[in-house]
């Protein structure tokens, strides 16, 4: 059974820093392209970084170029989301997902709040 569990999440303040981690499991983790997404209230689910299987190509939405990075270690079966200059306007639930050709597998995500 294939499980994809978000963590990380939480209240920041504005300009504010934060990392999320996905830990993968029931699947061959580093045969995986991994992404993150979000999904603002109201609003429907953007992607915002993905890195492939042995994580040579990394690509990001504009709007968090500079300021996110997405990684992973395929030894702990973890992807992670470094968010840096946080805005309110990424206030969202965050979600990561694990594809390989045309099998794909989400997390229930993770809440990001970011407000003072």
């Amino acid at each position: 059974q294939v499980q994809l569990v978000e963590s990380g999440g939480g209240l920041v303040q504005p300009g504010g820093s934060l990392r999320l981690s996905c830990a993968a499991s029931g699947l061959t983790f580093s045969t995986y392209a991994m992404s993150w997404y979000r999904q603002a209230p109201g609003k429907e689910r953007e992607l915002v970084a993905t890195i492939t299987s042995a994580g040579g190509t990394i690509n990001y939405a504009d709007s968090v170029k500079g300021r996110f990075t997405i990684y992973r270690t395929n030894v702990k079966n973890t992807v992670y989301l470094q968010m840096n200059s946080l805005k309110p306007e990424e206030t969202a639930v965050y979600y990561c997902k694990a594809k390989r050709w045309a099998m794909e597998y989400w997390g229930k995500g993770t809440m990001v709040t970011v407000s003072s």
